[in-house]
């Protein structure tokens, strides 16, 4: 049996409301790297090269629980190392975030439009976790999920890294009721309300998702709230969480939701265009509290812009 190994708590601290980069070094039986720097730059080096995976070393940037580690010191299977990354300049989203609800173990968000709920790829410092972490002093705060950085509304977020677990196995076994809203075209010939099933595929790199032939891995459910000048305000309602699944079952429908950048069709990538925010909006999660046993339920205070007054 396999001995769990306990990770140590990080000795950086976070920056810009940033967590540290991690490393465990793994083992290596053919003693391929000789000492630290060779693993480093075997694993780094591609994207930031060679000269810059030794000036962390140089800057006493790269450490380890005993200090700053140095470039030449030998390779040691289970080590754990950490360093800060480089941020790169990020343009900052021109809107704050909501608190919709806060108490000692959540705190629901209201996330604006082009602002990305974790740090990932091009989007670190600018990320709804990194501000709420700096601007409210809670560096222990996580997501418990993922809403798309084009879609605006709610996300719960977990004051303490122990109570993680708990709500994020609410979203990975479907125990969360998530209610979106969303303006689009309106057509009296789609029939609604309905149910919409299919499968959806997301090709690594390719920036949308389409439908094919076979087994569905997606459902939603939509619903035509009201209706004036052309447009109608609906209520869409995912069983299932495929990426990009509500914009792509609209699409699929005749009724692509207004300002969406990929359905249906890919404009090239350009900067955001913050007056053009994409009609969706996570209005509602609802849920039984997995340490309390209450029942909980959260509606956004935002609304969408090109909803007719």
């Amino acid at each position: 049996m396999r001995r769990r190994h306990r990770t140590p708590p990080s000795p950086l601290p976070q920056r810009d409301g940033v967590d540290p980069v991690r490393v465990r070094l793994p083992e290596d039986p053919e003693g391929v790297w000789a000492t630290v720097y060779d693993h480093l730059v075997a694993r780094y080096g591609a994207a930031i090269g060679a000269e810059r995976v030794g000036a962390l070393f140089r800057e006493g940037r790269i450490v380890s629980v005993r200090g700053a580690v140095d470039a030449g010191e030998p390779y040691e299977a289970g080590r754990y190392l950490w360093f800060h990354r480089d941020f790169a300049a990020e343009e900052p989203v021109p809107f704050g975030i909501g608190v919709v609800y806060r108490d000692e173990r959540l705190l629901v968000a209201d996330k604006p439009h082009f602002l990305a709920t974790m740090p990932r790829g091009r989007h670190i410092t600018e990320t709804a976790a990194a501000r709420l972490r700096r601007e409210l002093g809670m560096p222990g705060l996580q997501p418990a999920h993922r809403l798309d950085r084009l879609t605006a509304g709610l996300v719960l977020f977990v004051v303490r890294p122990e109570d993680r677990g708990a709500y994020q196995t609410l979203f990975r076994d479907r125990l969360v009721r998530k209610e979106y809203e969303a303006v689009a075209p309106y057509d009296p010939v789609v029939a609604l309300p309905r149910t919409v099933r299919s499968r959806i595929v997301k090709e690594r790199g390719v920036l949308a998702a389409y439908e094919e032939a076979g087994e569905p891995n997606s459902e939603s459910r939509i619903e035509l709230i009201g209706h004036r000048g052309g447009l109608g305000r609906y209520r869409l309602l995912p069983a299932t969480g495929r990426t990009h699944q509500l914009r792509v079952h609209m699409n699929g429908l005749g009724l692509p939701i207004l300002d969406d950048p990929l359905y249906p069709v890919v404009r090239e990538e350009q900067p955001d265009d913050y007056s053009r925010p994409l009609q969706l909006l996570a209005k509602a999660l609802e849920f039984t509290d997995p340490l309390t046993g209450e029942p909980r339920r959260f509606e956004s205070g935002l609304r969408l812009a090109q909803w007719p007054r």
